[in-house]
């Protein structure tokens, strides 16, 4: 079938949407308030609709780039863009960056987190926040990725290097005094998940007074159940968080009825990083620590061209350290498919995105407008 009409086969975003719903309640105990307010965000912006769509991406990265859909596979991040990377603490107390946030963990081509991560500095780009042209941040995020690959990786350390990551880790955002107002505005959980309640309990600090609540965060996971222990500890506050994984969209998108796999802790054991030691997949749920410096960054605080291009090589290695480990013996294919390619493939295959993103973005908008006339 050719592109164009490959293209037009697809369903509408309202369709999918519905569908790839319907297949995750299936498989988890959906917040129907979350998900609800998930659909409000979707018309917020085109990149917050991006964060929200990883199953829209998952069906229509194959059919508008048919061209990336042979390069090698790799234990993919999946829903990789600038926002899902954040710091963490090591076994050693170091401050560690990184990709945060490997839920949608697939196999997929090695060109597929490259261009999702260059289709949301596209939308960032049109959004104002980055101040670089998308041809010289795609050469940014080649640069990176390529380097670490050929070097084998290695994990980022705020230490002696890296200042621009440091400084946008230690950013005024991170206040700890308003990182913990908000949880003191938090919800209380109500009937939480009892097999939550009890890792949440087993993982707490021990002697710790701690209460339970409900938190919404993120955008993409956003309807998955997601519960927060936080309370005072030897002076200070302390606080773990317990969130129900499912499936990547991947495969919903690959047509799965049946259960699918989890790769979450299959693709953080491999990576080439210094690992969150309180970073614990157990079974469907994820228990994680909490705290200013142990979270999800925005980027909003490097605001030269300079500190941007860094950053983006960064981000682009970061990519080359979770490949790495999880599939290292593709490294010498994806180096040689990377070879094959024009200097402008990543620049073209983004704009390519990006286009698709918006009119996606644009019905959806057209779709809950209509929707909400119709509740008036």
């Amino acid at each position: 079938m050719a592109p164009q009409a490959a293209a037009a086969s697809l369903p509408s975003i309202g369709e999918a949407t519905a569908s790839y719903e319907a297949w995750l309640g299936r498989r988890i105990a959906i917040v129907t308030a979350d998900l609800a307010f998930k659909h409000e965000q979707m018309t917020v912006g085109s990149f917050p609709f991006l964060r929200s769509t990883f199953y829209r991406w998952a069906q229509v990265f194959p059919v508008r780039c048919p061209e990336l859909r042979q390069a090698p596979q790799v234990l993919s991040v999946g829903d990789l863009h600038i926002e899902n990377f954040g710091t963490w603490r090591d076994a050693e107390g170091r401050l560690i960056w990184g990709v945060n946030d490997v839920d949608e963990a697939w196999s997929l081509p090695y060109t597929n987190d490259l261009v999702r991560l260059m289709t949301s500095v596209r939308l960032a780009i049109d959004g104002g926040s980055i101040r670089i042209t998308a041809r010289r941040a795609a050469s940014a995020v080649l640069e990176g990725y390529t380097d670490h690959l050929r070097r084998r990786g290695r994990p980022f350390v705020l230490a002696e290097e890296h200042r621009v990551l440091r400084d946008e880790a230690e950013s005024e955002l991170r206040d700890p005094v308003a990182f913990w107002t908000r949880f003191r505005a938090l919800p209380k959980a109500v009937r939480p998940p009892r097999t939550a309640a009890t890792l949440l309990a087993e993982t707490m600090p021990h002697g710790s007074a701690f209460v339970l609540a409900h938190r919404r965060a993120g955008l993409g996971s956003l309807g998955h159940p997601r519960i927060v222990a936080w309370g005072a500890h030897d002076g200070g506050l302390v606080a773990r968080e317990a969130k129900r994984m499912a499936p990547s969209a991947c495969a919903w998108a690959a047509g799965a009825r049946g259960p699918a796999p989890l790769h979450y802790d299959v693709l953080l054991r491999g990576a080439v990083r210094c690992p969150d030691p309180l970073l614990l997949p157990r079974g469907e749920w994820l228990v994680r620590r909490l705290a200013p410096d142990c979270s999800r960054i925005e980027f909003m605080t490097v605001r030269t061209k300079s500190g941007q291009v860094e950053l983006l090589r960064a981000m682009g290695a970061e990519t080359a350290n979770l490949h790495l480990g999880a599939s290292p013996r593709r490294v010498a294919e994806v180096l040689a498919d990377l070879g094959t390619r024009p200097a402008d493939w990543l620049h073209r295959a983004a704009r390519v995105m990006a286009v698709a993103t918006l009119a996606d973005f644009g019905e959806w908008k057209r779709i809950s407008a209509q929707a909400l006339q119709h509740r008036q």
